[in-house]
């Protein structure tokens, strides 16, 4: 074992845990080392993301002087999701465990890779009496899961076939490092899964199905059975979202003094989430009090980015509020101008979302560029993502969020014309049902004359649901009279999403064919 994991330090302790959102690059990191040379790959961070947020229960890490060096994923699976074969990317949702059912009666165990440098420690098996340990808390049936042979290749010109080498390592004639580990554990062989990872060379893209059964299943009655899930997800989360009137201003404490009026309404309600439009920043160019050019609207709106992002941060903590704080063009270190959105969230953290398309408008009156990065943003009341208006038109964005476990997405808009809302408003909806998510949209009205690409807006903000008998015979939880100055209010519960995703009258996310199609994010 390398010196920079050695227990020779009294000190030093190996501890398992539920892993975290914080744990998430180490554990990429773990991954892409244990594959290392295999032609497989280790996982992104939008995936151990999703696994985490899917089932916080379900994942562990081992750690030594809090270093990552261990990690098992799992998630819950129904019986017919597992006796038939199946393969690695269909049942794992392509590596985010966006399969996973809350009432599923089996545990699926996805991965369990430990640091190289660690062997030894039995880490593997530590993991493992995890997994056994939990699927016993929640009184599952079992576990279930595709075990890698990684020795195939070399060996399967002396067997001749992949069913005979399982069955001489069955009957301890042959030795594998991975399934005789396994069968030493006490899982059985239910049969060989061809194709069930095709990049695993040194498998075949073989897996051996392998069953673990809870031995205190059997013994328990059933009657009066009470059902722990790992976790209470909110009751139900109140959010506001806020219709903007953009109108001059002559300082910048007088537009703070706009923000935080509604801010203090939403409080007042006891909101969960305030939400401004896109671009609601730009109300501080009017207070040059004269028509700037595209670059100089940038340099003006620039210097005020760091009372704006103090000011917020306040009121979120001050209120007690998370702030979805729409966003503003923004120029970065390297010069590049991106529109980004700030979370800023009531425990006093700041996040960005960079809008990933700009328009064409944003393009040609202030060369805004792209971003690269995508993610779940972690709240008290669960994970959240943010689309910036014309990201929301298209549908493989809200997808990769989804797959990291989001209930909610919020949409700060800004739009001209009531064409332009409506496609803004209809792919809203689209993706509410295609993901089964609450989708919030925020968008401004009213006008800035001296203020380029803002002179005319037009806005309907609302908050959607998915279209199942749980949710508004609509689809749409609350709405807004167009272009006038308000705020929407409603409550939204992410265990009805849960209900409906898994036993609603279709089930869009649990449907899909990983087998034919996924979405594969390259960005950050």
């Amino acid at each position: 074992m390398a010196n920079t994991h050695s227990l020779q330090n009294a000190a030093s302790r190996i501890v398992i845990r539920n892993a975290q959102l914080a744990d998430v690059p180490a554990i990429c990191d773990l991954t892409h080392r244990v594959y290392q040379g295999t032609g497989m790959h280790g996982y992104s961070e939008g995936a151990v993301t999703g696994q985490i947020n899917h089932f916080p229960a379900g994942q562990f890490v081992v750690t030594i002087d809090d270093k990552v060096v261990g990690y098992c994923a799992t998630f819950r699976v129904d019986a017919q999701a597992v006796e038939k074969n199946h393969s690695w990317e269909e049942i794992t949702g392509n590596g985010y465990a966006s399969r996973h059912n809350p009432d599923g009666e089996w545990l699926y165990g996805m991965e369990v890779s430990v640091d190289p440098d660690c062997r030894g420690y039995r880490l593997g098996q530590r993991l493992y009496n995890e997994r056994k340990r939990l699927c016993e808390q929640l009184g599952l049936k079992g576990i279930v899961f595709g075990g890698r042979l990684p020795t195939l290749a070399q060996r399967i010109k002396r067997f001749g076939s992949a069913e005979e080498y399982v069955e001489q390592i069955k009957q301890k004639k042959v030795r594998d490092p991975v399934l005789s580990f396994q069968l030493h554990n006490g899982f059985e062989i239910l049969g060989l899964i061809p194709n069930y990872l095709p990049v695993d060379h040194q498998s075949l893209g073989y897996a051996v199905h392998l069953v673990w059964r809870n031995p205190r299943v059997q013994q328990e009655s059933s009657e009066g059975k009470r059902k722990n899930y790992g976790g209470r997800m909110p009751d139900s989360i109140r959010i506001g979202t806020v219709q903007y009137m953009q109108r001059k201003v002559n300082s910048f404490s007088e537009f703070l003094s706009f923000v935080e009026y509604f801010v203090d309404v939403v409080a007042d309600y006891r909101g969960d989430f305030v939400v401004f439009p896109e671009l609601f920043a730009l109300q501080m160019l009017s207070i040059e009090d004269q028509e700037l050019s595209p670059a100089e609207s940038i340099e003006a709106l620039t210097k005020y980015t760091p009372r704006f992002k103090e000011a917020l941060r306040e009121m979120a903590i001050r209120y007690n509020i998370n702030i979805i704080g729409g966003s503003h063009p923004t120029r970065l270190d390297n010069g590049v101008v991106e529109n980004i959105a700030y979370i800023f969230l009531r425990d006093g953290s700041i996040h960005e979302q960079p809008k990933i398309h700009p328009t064409p408008n944003e393009a040609y009156w202030w060369n805004i560029q792209g971003g690269n990065t995508l993610n779940a943003i972690e709240t008290d009341c669960g994970p959240i993502g943010v689309l910036i208006c014309y990201d929301s038109e298209f549908p493989e964005l809200a997808r990769h969020l989804v797959d990291q476990g989001i209930h909610i997405l919020f949409v700060p808009f800004c739009t001209d014309e009531r064409q332009s809302y409506l496609r803004v408003r209809y792919c809203c909806q689209a993706r509410a049902v295609e993901n089964q998510v609450y989708v919030v949209m925020s968008g401004n009205v009213g006008n800035l004359p001296n203020v380029s690409n803002m002179d005319i807006q037009y806005a309907q903000s609302c908050i959607l649901t998915p279209c199942d008998f749980p949710f508004a015979r609509d689809g749409i939880a609350a709405d807004t009279t167009p272009n006038v100055e308000t705020v929407a209010i409603a409550d939204v519960r992410p265990e009805t999403l849960v209900m409906a995703r898994n036993s609603g009258t279709v089930k869009n996310l649990l449907d899909r064919r990983h087998d034919l199609y996924s979405v594969r994010w390259r960005g950050k």
